[in-house]
């Protein structure tokens, strides 16, 4: 199996420094700073990185185990949000909430809902969150 890469400047101090990060690839990268990590500012975070990188690696994990099922998804559709927040002298990430919904022809919704656990159990971002991330599941069937 393949090892990724991704790379990463920081220019300056904490609050008035600026970065940029690129995956190997080149097709992510972006400017970010303290104001765009833990406030409301402009540019990008390692927190929404991460997010899309739960939400992509859940897309994935579910589909594959619906397809096992025997019952292949047209769509699964997935956002997660991360929560960063202060906690005691620094900063920790504290929750990881994925909100999906697919449409998967001939499934009721039990057992999509064990399938979804089972993938979000499973799947390897959340598995190198899980003990030290709260990630919590919504997931829908749509028709």
């Amino acid at each position: 199996m393949p090892t990724r890469k991704g790379s990463a400047v920081w220019e300056g101090g904490l609050k008035s420094g600026k970065g940029n990060f690129r995956g190997e690839g080149g097709a992510i990268s972006g400017a970010y700073s303290f104001g765009s990590r833990f406030e409301e500012g402009t540019g990008s975070n390692p927190e929404e990185l991460l997010a899309a990188a739960e939400a992509a690696c859940f897309s994935m994990a579910l589909s594959g185990a619906l397809e096992k099922n025997g019952t292949t998804p047209t769509r699964v559709e997935s956002d997660a949000h991360c929560t960063v927040e202060k906690v005691g002298a620094g900063f920790k990430i504290t929750t990881m909430k994925l909100v999906t919904r697919a449409t998967v022809p001939g499934l009721d919704d039990a057992t999509f809902q064990r399938i979804a656990n089972e993938a979000k159990e499973g799947c390897p971002v959340s598995t190198a969150l899980k003990g030290n991330v709260d990630i919590q599941l919504d997931a829908k069937l749509v028709s």
